[in-house]
């Protein structure tokens, strides 16, 4: 399967509704009612369209929302009548400019306002008891987060998959760097260019970026605008909840995978709001369901690795359990859940938790060490948890016009996804390999990894980046997650500052989040380079305001491991009985 077909199959509509009759051994049997296109008023006098699903006859039901920009379908889809049977009402809407809604497509800036606005409609409707649900993943699941905050009194859960809420740090930009084969690639094909595979790699490297939307024969303005604010303002603080999690109200089941694209914001959003929301009611009920997948959920074979039986998780059964509970009331023990259910890789099994990062975490450096040569997988660097004395720098080229290939990793479009064997990329000179010995007992790492680097480069400004493996017995590599720091915004995305060349500074690489058993006889291993394209963007290391360059400077990179620069990776590691 490409690139390309795995990301436009994972623009579901909502396969997290289907199906309601597998998931609880009964069978549809019910006649239901299908309005099509049903117009939506929203505040300003747009009119959105939406498909309704609903029990025959005269009655009130609750009522399952799913606002999509990937066409709401017809009355063929299952899932509505399945719900339908089930004794809910489904409303299904074209977001505002798709489908046949009217307005303008402008993705993010109007989902807040048009998702109370629908909820407040269909809280009104003859057919509606007054209680909502919402469903969907991806992009619908960010239209459910981008109302939580300020959501209609009607709306009384939600169960977002594969979601995000702030659209800056969740999808545009990671470390200051822009997540370009995501924004770029899902802004093209939403946009209505929909490039081939060939195509798509060949348009990541236009430059400069600011112009990259020039390449396509259709305008679309929201590519230019994207690059013309790099940093968190008030363009993005529009389209996204802007961190506003002591408002939400709402009960949450977000479902999310490791390998996801936004694994991160999957679990920030639900300790966000456990951490802030004004209720303590709503804080204890925020759940999060985390697996060995990618931009879905339930499948046990992701990328090159199987992870068994137990990552055929029906999530579709919990969803409607949490629908029967909050929507019906009726007792399905939501009480006796964990607060996060997370799989533990390498393990290969589900494991339930009180919060995160999980409180008997030991956050364990791992130091950087080497004699002068880690670059590639036959150099001499090594890792572990002594920490360095007087040591040989580690030094390599990032050349912008040969950048690492990103491969595997939390990708949707634009590359491959999901554990794939690293020693390929391991080969290459501009990468530096850390690994350490064969372990001699188990160790469990999850939660949230860092990696904290000294490094120097001949650059004005230029990336870092980290990436953890878990080696096998037979040398085979898989990453489990990465990330990157662009050096202009190493003290922050509000303090942007050049480098001084070749003066040594500190960074503090986010590289998201994990949870891996590594086996007794696995190493721990770390990749440390400068590109991860085309995830990230290439840095093309001259300092100039972003968007602007036309050519791809070299950079001289130095790593440095010694007494006075500590460089290491911060491991969450649980300790295991």
């Amino acid at each position: 399967m490409s690139v390309r077909t795995t990301f436009l199959g994972f623009l579901w509509l909502v396969p997290c509704l289907y199906p309601v009759a597998t998931s609880s051994g009964e069978e549809p049997s019910s006649p239901t009612v299908y309005e099509a296109d049903v117009k939506i008023p929203m505040r300003d006098g747009t009119k959105l369209a939406a498909n309704i699903f609903r029990p025959k006859g005269e009655g009130k039901w609750p009522t399952i929302l799913i606002r999509t920009p990937y066409d709401k379908g017809n009355e063929k889809w299952p899932g509505g009548k399945d719900y339908a049977t089930k004794g809910y009402v489904t409303v299904v809407q074209d977001c505002r400019g798709r489908g046949k809604s009217e307005g303008e497509w402008e993705p993010f800036l109007h989902e807040p306002q048009d998702g109370f606005d629908t909820q407040e409609w269909v809280a009104k409707q003859p057919w509606c008891d007054g209680n909502i649900g919402s469903s969907g993943g991806s992009y619908v699941g960010w239209t459910q987060w981008a109302s939580a905050p300020h959501a209609s009194k009607h709306l009384k859960c939600m169960v977002p998959m594969v979601p995000f809420g702030n659209t800056y740090e969740d999808l545009a930009y990671c470390g200051g760097a822009m997540q370009l084969g995501l924004l770029m690639g899902w802004g093209e094909a939403v946009g209505g260019v929909g490039l081939p595979p060939e195509k798509l790699q060949k348009a990541y490297s236009y430059l400069p970026l600011k112009k990259f939307a020039g390449q396509f024969d259709k305008k679309i303005p929201y590519l230019t605008e994207w690059v013309e604010h790099p940093t968190y303002d008030d363009f993005w603080k529009q389209r996204g909840i802007d961190y506003d999690y002591a408002d939400v109200t709402v009960p949450t089941l977000n479902v999310g995978g490791w390998y996801d694209i936004f694994a991160k914001a999957t679990l920030d959003l639900t300790t966000g709001v456990r951490n802030a929301a004004k209720s303590e009611e709503v804080r204890k009920n925020q759940f999060v369901i985390i697996g060995p997948w990618g931009h879905g959920a339930g499948t046990r074979k992701f990328g090159e690795l199987d992870f068994g039986p137990e990552a055929e998780l029906k999530v579709y059964s919990r969803q409607f359990d949490w629908y029967e509970h909050w929507l019906k009331g009726k007792d399905k023990k939501i009480n006796e859940w964990p607060p996060y259910y997370l799989f533990v890789m390498g393990e290969n099994r589900w494991r339930g938790e009180n919060e995160w990062p999980i409180k008997r975490t030991k956050f364990t450096p791992y130091h950087l060490h080497s004699a002068g040569r880690a670059n590639t997988l036959s150099g001499d660097g090594t890792l572990s948890v002594t920490p360095p004395d007087g040591e040989t720098s580690d030094q390599y080229s990032y050349d912008g016009d040969d950048p690492v290939p990103t491969t595997g990793g939390n990708n949707i479009v634009g590359a491959t996804a999901g554990p794939e064997d690293q020693t390929k990329v391991e080969k290459r000179a501009d990468v530096l390999v850390y690994s350490t010995a064969p372990l001699e007992q188990d160790v469990e790492v999850t939660g949230p990894v860092k990696l904290i680097l000294w490094a120097a480069s001949s650059a004005p400004d230029t990336d870092f980046t980290g990436k953890l493996i878990d080696v096998h017995p037979d040398g085979k590599a898989y990453n489990l997650c990465e990330g990157i720091q662009r050096a202009r915004y190493r003290q922050g995305l509000d303090k942007p500052a050049l480098l001084e060349v070749g003066k040594p500074a500190r960074f503090e690489v986010d590289m998201w989040v994990t949870s891996n058993l590594f086996k007794k006889g696995h190493r721990i291993r770390l990749e440390v380079a400068s590109s991860n394209f085309p995830r990230f963007d290439r840095n093309p290391n001259s300092g100039k305001p972003f968007g602007t360059d036309t050519e791809l400077l070299t950079a001289k990179q130095t790593i440095l491991h010694d007494k006075d620069h500590p460089s290491h990776l911060l491991l969450p590691v649980i300790p295991r009985p």
